[in-house]
């Protein structure tokens, strides 16, 4: 994290001065500076006291998951109620100061109607540490998709990127901007300039949202919990209004996030009465999350340990007689990337002979629950076994595979399916005439090609090895699988 960046006060005098902007609240012709909207009310107005601010979050926000995100999900209130949030969705990526030299930040346009997305005529954004500069092409590449036009009045007293900005250049000193404010935009336009916009590791999409409004805080803290299932689970139909003020700049990311494999997770959640601020009767959710590519993610050893541990106290208890295997589980008392909901494959072997096998197709509770429960299952509900005897347990070996969303793969024929995959990485999941199999990416070590993976498949998925229809799909994903006991 940058702790070094000269900071000073940028007043609007100056700013207006210099590059003939207007008060605030006055569009700013192109060329010019937008000054500070909100400084000395959302966040510190005096430059050395809004570093220290932002330095703090960063620092309390740290971890040790190794999550390396492509996007996060950040808020914008008012410091005081959520810059610590804020601050963990940012301590993800701080560490990456001399890589990210361009920010995509989509926010929800608070104070105009907007139909699509509003671009801004100004070349830079104005904080008290200083005036972060427009990335042109980047904003050039935005207006060419429809649906995307300069309307710089909608910037106007709007705090929902702004917030973000501190946090920017203490971060990444180098990074420029492409800032847009989402209005009535349907997600997949979203999602068209998020493509546009996406490059490579030199640029981060960031999404300014708060969570649920207004809300007691049982109920919002309800809400929040469906916000995030959505958003880990890549299920964009899930957001709405209610649930996040920028559900359509997280839904455009979501589709993104499906199409290319993004792994989420929530890295912390509060809302305003966290603060000691506000009435427990009338709250608003913050979340941070992190969406990194699944191909790449990979739990920290720690992790990978802990899920170790619960297969093996869970066969344990198991083979013991427990009536309840899984009592005493608590899935929220594990760390963030444990709570994640995924979606899980336990795999039991006994010198190198496979003993079960059991796992679930799409994601319906966190990890940690996920991998107990599947553990349980591939012992005691793999009809092609016996269940698992307590004088089997010693040698016993399990591993563990965390899958990604699927994603369907286009063929016109059995030979076009055969030659799209990709053996060693791809696990596939097949589907016809009401028969579906599954083979993990493991199962390419005992085939000897592809087509011979795909014949095996139909016979896994109750089909004869040679079936063909022309309804057959098919969908890829892959694994990221570890030894755990």
């Amino acid at each position: 994290m940058p702790l070094n960046l000269r900071v000073g006060p940028v007043s609007r005098a100056t700013v207006s001065g210099k590059l003939g902007a207007g008060r605030p609240g006055a569009g700013m012709p192109d060329g010019g500076v937008r000054p500070p909207q909100v400084a000395g009310r959302f966040y510190p107005g005096d430059p050395a006291d809004l570093a220290g601010t932002v330095d703090r979050f960063l620092a309390a926000g740290q971890d040790a998951w190794g999550i390396r995100p492509k996007a996060i999900i950040a808020p914008h209130a008012g410091y005081v109620f959520s810059g610590a949030v804020a601050g963990t969705a940012f301590a993800a990526v701080s560490d990456l100061g001399h890589t990210i030299t361009r920010v995509v930040i989509l926010a929800p346009a608070h104070r105009l109607a907007v139909a699509g997305l509003a671009a801004p005529a100004a070349r830079a954004f104005a904080t008290p540490l200083g005036a972060v500069a427009v990335d042109r092409t980047g904003l050039a590449a935005a207006l060419a998709e429809p649906g995307v036009a300069v309307v710089d009045r909608a910037f106007d007293g709007e705090h929902a990127i702004e917030v973000e900005l501190p946090f920017v250049q203490r971060c990444f000193p180098q990074a420029q901007i492409v800032p847009l404010l989402v209005g009535g935009a349907d997600p997949g336009v979203v999602a068209r300039v998020l493509t546009a916009l996406w490059g490579g590791p030199e640029t981060l999409i960031v999404i300014s949202s708060d969570l649920s409004h207004y809300h007691a805080r049982v109920e919002a803290a309800a809400l929040d919990e469906r916000a995030s299932r959505a958003i880990e689970t890549a299920s964009p139909g899930d957001l709405s209004g209610t649930l996040a003020c920028g559900h359509r700049a997280i839904a455009g990311l979501l589709h993104r996030a499906r199409g290319l494999d993004l792994r989420a997770t929530t890295l912390h959640r509060a809302d305003s009465a966290d603060a000691g601020l506000t009435a427990d009767d009338r709250v608003v959710g913050y979340g941070a999350y992190a969406l990194e590519y699944g191909a790449r993610a990979c739990l920290p050893p720690p992790l990978r340990a802990r899920l170790g541990a619960l297969v093996g106290e869970t066969l344990a208890r198991l083979v013991a007689g427990a009536e309840d295997p899984l009592a005493g589980l608590d899935p929220a008392a594990e760390p963030a990337p444990l709570r994640a909901w995924r979606n899980s494959f336990v795999t039991l072997e006994i010198d190198g002979r496979l003993r079960g096998c059991v796992g679930s197709l799409k994601p319906h509770q966190p990890l940690a629950a996920d991998v107990a429960a599947n553990a349980v299952r591939a012992a005691s509900a793999d009809r092609r076994f016996a269940p698992l005897t307590a004088a089997e347990l010693p040698a016993v070996r399990a591993s563990v595979s965390i899958l990604s969303h699927p994603r369907p793969i286009a063929f016109a024929d059995e030979a076009g399916l055969i030659d799209a995959l990709s053996p060693d990485v791809d696990g596939v999941i097949l589907q016809d005439r009401g028969c579906q199999g599954l083979f993990l990416p493991k199962v390419w070590q005992g085939v000897s090609s592809p087509g011979d993976f795909v014949r095996r498949l139909k016979v896994k998925a109750g089909l004869p090895a040679d079936h063909w229809s022309a309804e057959v799909k098919a969908w890829r994903f892959s694994t990221e699988s570890f030894a755990a006991a």
